[in-house]
């Protein structure tokens, strides 16, 4: 009887991680095509900085992986969601910071399955996770709220700044990662 109930317990959780890593996929994705249009359209700084937020989604996925396979799980490889394309520089950052915090809001709901199921690590996990999607949330509400203060002169100081990262795989929110400052 324990170890059905503590398989139940099990599978709620790896439903949750798997949910978690699906989201980061469609993330990558998302995150890597803004980062190649905003690149194309010559915005440098903001290509950069997206892409190295995409690497951190893409560390978060990795993560998320290695949690379900010590469980016993296979990870998800398909994405949650379709990916946006085209999009205007304007859109790009309100439509992102909506994403952030929509995930910072499953992610809060996820963190509660893995404590109701006696999953601190997952919990954990989560948690750590959380931290680095508000990071991204306040740099896009951030860039957003600059765009749409101050238009064509915030993005005029933006075009034809550099958009290498150099070798950094260290992503945008860890310490020392490659953040692009203007």
């Amino acid at each position: 009887m324990a170890t059905s109930s503590r398989e139940s317990r099990k599978a709620k959780v790896l439903e949750v991680l798997n949910k978690a890593r699906a989201m980061e996929l469609h993330a990558i994705s998302q995150y890597m095509n803004q980062h190649y249009n905003l690149d194309d359209k010559d915005y440098g700084q903001m290509a950069a900085n997206m892409k190295l937020i995409a690497i951190d989604e893409m560390r978060h996925a990795e993560m998320f992986a290695e949690r379900i396979k010590e469980l016993g799980g296979e990870p998800v490889s398909q994405a949650e969601g379709k990916l946006t394309k085209g999009q205007d520089v304007r859109v790009i950052f309100p439509f992102d910071a909506d994403l952030e915090d929509n995930t910072i809001d499953s992610y809060n709901q996820f963190l509660q399955v893995c404590r109701e199921n006696g999953d601190n690590i997952s919990m954990n996990l989560f948690q750590s996770i959380i931290d680095e999607e508000q990071i991204h949330y306040n740099h896009f509400d951030n860039i957003a709220g600059h765009i749409k203060d101050l238009g064509d002169a915030y993005l005029s100081r933006i075009a034809g700044t550099p958009s290498s990262t150099g070798g950094t795989t260290k992503g945008f929110a860890l310490p020392g990662g490659g953040a692009v400052v203007g």
